[in-house]
């Protein structure tokens, strides 16, 4: 018995065919691009960039990465200098009082000159001389924060001369609506170095953010 015999296919002769045809389909219907196939690429931020989830949002990320920063170089809590922002100008930049107080932090020109900050207007600027600012009173009053929003508020001199927080109405408003806000009577007064661990700014191997009491 005789078995039909089919024609023998050369395939070397049609393998660049079949790979032509192969890259044209897959092109065609986005096989290989297809969302759901392509490789998950998540954006990293660095160590430093890690902003702990208990930390104020002003709504503008460049904006919380400033005050984070600012934070991290002086040692205050990230979370002392939203409170502030919050109640001193509702994170708008442009912000500028009847006493000629300006920006973020609501800095006089004296005060941002003091620590070295001459575009009040300038987000960063005003953030970091601000910061520079609560980081001298806090040691001046040994971390006792109302006594440093009193003195942000009003002049070290009249904290100095009442001996505590100015009997001004303002003042006194001012201090305890920050507090609440902020939650804290205290700040400790350490070195940046110490400020990451003590107020919670690091995280752990596991990626949360490490806690230290």
């Amino acid at each position: 018995m005789k078995f039909v015999r089919f024609p023998h296919l050369r395939t070397v002769k049609f393998a660049p065919v079949a790979v032509f045809f192969l890259f044209f389909v897959t092109n065609l219907t986005g096989f290989y691009f297809s969302p759901a196939l392509a490789p998950t690429v998540h954006a990293g931020t660095s160590e430093s960039e890690f902003i702990p989830i208990d930390i104020p949002h002003s709504g503008d990320c460049d904006l919380d990465l400033i005050i984070f920063r600012a934070g991290e170089h002086t040692g205050v809590d990230p979370r002392l200098i939203h409170a502030v922002i919050r109640q001193e100008s509702k994170y708008d930049p442009n912000a500028t009082s009847a006493v000629g107080a300006k920006g973020l932090m609501q800095l006089m020109p004296d005060t941002g000159r003091r620590f070295h900050c001459a575009d009040l207007t300038d987000q960063q600027c005003n953030v970091e001389a601000g910061t520079k600012y609560l980081a001298w009173l806090l040691k001046r009053f040994n971390g006792d924060v109302s006594l440093t929003l009193a003195a942000y508020n009003s002049g070290e001199g009249s904290v100095d001369k009442y001996k505590g927080i100015p009997p001004y109405p303002e003042t006194e408003t001012y201090v305890k609506k920050i507090v609440a806000n902020y939650g804290k009577t205290y700040h400790p007064v350490v070195s940046p170095e110490q400020a990451m661990v003590t107020f919670h700014l690091t995280k752990d191997d596991s990626g949360q953010s490490a806690s230290s009491e």
